[in-house]
């Protein structure tokens, strides 16, 4: 199905809007979900729209959150996100960090008790735009196999650094498994097989059927699973709102769906001209691009070339539109 940006993220919002989001809020959300559409990362877009519907739905997902500033210091900011949609949640961190950073050069926000946090790149690459460099990474529930053990014991530990680049902003956006969980559920919706060594069936064995596979493997073995533990210490031991731990002692908590961020900001002009800044970073894309070898693009190329692409129109599967639609 193809379709303008613009009636796709009408179509979104109005589903929010139905479900108690304030029309705010239901834009907001809508429109960073479909930002992943338009630059090619579907497994973070409108496809998970029923998702946050069954969230709020549970009451996982509160559409009218109250968030609050629990701790406020000149560099660092902890907001209490009160279960709002995550989108809500890592925006009003990303501003904290950003306001945090004018003033004192680098800023902190962390982001207790939200939801899912769709692309990190959202929230990276609005702060470069303004001049910062970004830094935002997410913990979640475990989803992804420990290295060395056949079971989920960490979550995929989502991670995006952003800097301000000549037009765009240069962006890494990853997850640090093999293989994210949106794009185990889109290859689970078009039956596609996967590669080998990237996920295990829920019983803890390899397999290259998305039907049954459940288990990310972690990216780099240790390096990846280090990355989910030092995620966990860092956006939920240090808000006082463990998951991990929660959820592998299977308490009450444990059943609820819950995620906590983190947003790092630096402003450039505390330290380096901007102007400068951009023109070293020209200088380093420029000379990566004259290595031999193929085409070479720089981290969040990719996303920016094909969200131009489809400035216009935006491809998304028949079946989520049609479950948008019944939404």
């Amino acid at each position: 199905m193809t379709l303008a940006p613009q009636a796709l993220r009408d179509l979104v919002r109005g589903i929010f809007a139905r479900q108690g989001m304030s029309e705010a809020h239901a834009a907001l959300t809508a429109d960073v979900l479909v930002w992943a559409d338009l630059r090619g990362m579907g497994s973070h877009g409108v496809m998970r729209v029923p998702r946050y519907v069954d969230f709020i739905r549970k009451g996982d997902l509160n559409v009218r959150p109250s968030i609050r500033r629990s701790h406020d210091a000149p560099g660092c900011v902890l907001l209490d996100a009160d279960r709002a949609a995550g989108p809500i949640a890592m925006m009003e961190g990303t501003r904290a960090a950003c306001e945090k950073a004018k003033s004192a050069g680098i800023g902190l926000a962390l982001v207790k008790s939200t939801t899912h946090t769709a692309a990190l790149g959202y929230y990276t690459q609005t702060a470069a735009r303004d001049g910062f460099a970004g830094i935002a990474l997410a913990a979640s529930l475990p989803l992804m196999a420990y290295h060395g053990a056949r079971a989920a014991g960490v979550s995929t530990a989502p991670l995006s650094i952003a800097v301000p680049g000549e037009e765009e902003p240069f962006a890494l956006d990853m997850a640090s498994s093999m293989i994210s969980m949106g794009a185990l559920a889109q290859a689970r919706r078009s039956g596609q097989s996967l590669p080998e060594g990237v996920v295990l069936t829920a019983q803890g064995e390899p397999t290259v059927d998305a039907k049954t596979a459940s288990i990310p493997l972690p990216l780099g073995g240790p390096k990846g699973s280090g990355l989910g533990f030092m995620a966990e210490c860092l956006a939920s031991l240090l808000t006082a709102n463990p998951i991990l731990a929660e959820s592998l002692e299977q308490t009450p908590a444990s059943k609820r769906h819950r995620q906590n961020g983190l947003v790092i900001a630096i402003d450039v002009a505390r330290f380096v001209a901007p102007e400068m800044f951009r023109a070293q970073v020209a200088r380093l894309t420029r000379g990566l691009r004259e290595l031999p070898g193929d085409e070479i693009l720089m981290p969040g190329e990719r996303g920016s070339r094909r969200a131009a692409q489809q400035r216009d129109a935006v491809s998304i599967p028949d079946s989520v539109y049609d479950e948008l639609k019944t939404l």
